[in-house]
């Protein structure tokens, strides 16, 4: 069943809005309350420097202003993250805004997450950073708690990564997959990037032959209009595509955007035109659907 907007407690939804990358003083290491995450999401920026090899339309970085910090420092990182779950496990955080919205219930690490403000397996100690996660993560007895990278895939083909991502495997993780279009013209067009679609694609089904993925799909409007069936055709095609070759998706998740984005063309899609699509996905594709308001 789906959750309409409207059902969704008031408290929750302004605390979605809320998706600064910052506590207190750290750098790289900071705290959300994830709409997909159902709950507190710990993220790790491995791009301060806001450096991304894509550029896309939605995009709440805003580029055009300088970064204040171009390098990471793995150790202050390790210890920013030790930092925010103890203020976490002694329940302090629930004291900050907006945290002190959660219910005890609500309260709890569902993810450490590799996100920030740039595409994180780019940074070269990818596979350092995700075994600093994974410790802490078994110190801090966070056995339910799952490792994510949130990814374009441009990647996920270089050794390094796939490193990482073996070590991901080993404590509860899961690779959140980008994938915005059904075809390279849509795919320039939203997430204006060099890197071949063909090669997206090939890299998300290379790493779901492997372990399951989740696959993230953002549905803006552009210039006002939604985008056209023949879009959402093709790109079901796509992933039934990855499955017919032997990849495993876990489920899809369908989003608009939730926060203002840099560029001023692009608007959130209203909630019956991503039900819509949710429809047509459902419909063709034979793989859970999730959708976010």
């Amino acid at each position: 069943m789906i959750r309409r907007r409207n059902e969704i407690p008031i408290r929750m939804a302004n605390a979605w809005r809320r998706h600064e990358r910052q506590w207190k003083d750290h750098r790289y290491v900071y705290a959300v309350i994830s709409r997909r995450s159902r709950g507190v999401s710990i993220g790790v920026n491995l791009n301060p420097g806001k450096g991304c090899n894509f550029d896309c339309i939605y995009c709440q970085v805003n580029r055009r202003l300088p970064a204040v910090v171009r390098r990471v420092d793995l150790k202050r990182l390790a210890g920013e993250l030790d930092t925010i779950l103890q203020a976490e496990q002694k329940d302090s955080l629930y004291e900050d805004t907006p945290f002190d919205v959660l219910k005890p219930d609500e309260r709890g690490v569902r993810d450490i997450a590799f996100s920030g403000d740039g595409e994180p397996t780019a940074f070269r100690r990818f596979e350092e950073a995700v075994r600093i996660a994974a410790d802490a993560r078994f110190r801090f007895g966070l056995d339910t708690t799952k490792l994510v990278v949130l990814t374009n895939a441009a990647y996920l083909d270089r050794p390094l990564v796939r490193a990482g991502l073996v070590l991901l495997d080993q404590n509860n993780g899961e690779i959140w997959a980008k994938l915005d279009a059904g075809t390279e013209e849509y795919f320039r067009q939203v997430n204006r990037s060099r890197t071949p679609f063909e090669r997206i694609l090939c890299n998300i089904l290379d790493a779901a032959r492997t372990r399951p993925l989740v696959i993230q799909s953002l549905w803006p409007k552009i210039h006002g209009a939604a985008p056209p069936d023949s879009e959402i055709s093709a790109y079901c095609s796509r992933l039934n595509d990855i499955i017919s070759a032997g990849g495993r998706l876990r489920k899809i998740q369908l989003h608009t955007i939730a926060r203002d984005p840099a560029e001023s063309f692009v608007s959130r899609l209203p909630d019956k035109a991503l039900d819509r699509i949710a429809s047509i996905v459902r419909s063709r594709v034979a793989v859970p659907v999730e959708v976010y308001y």
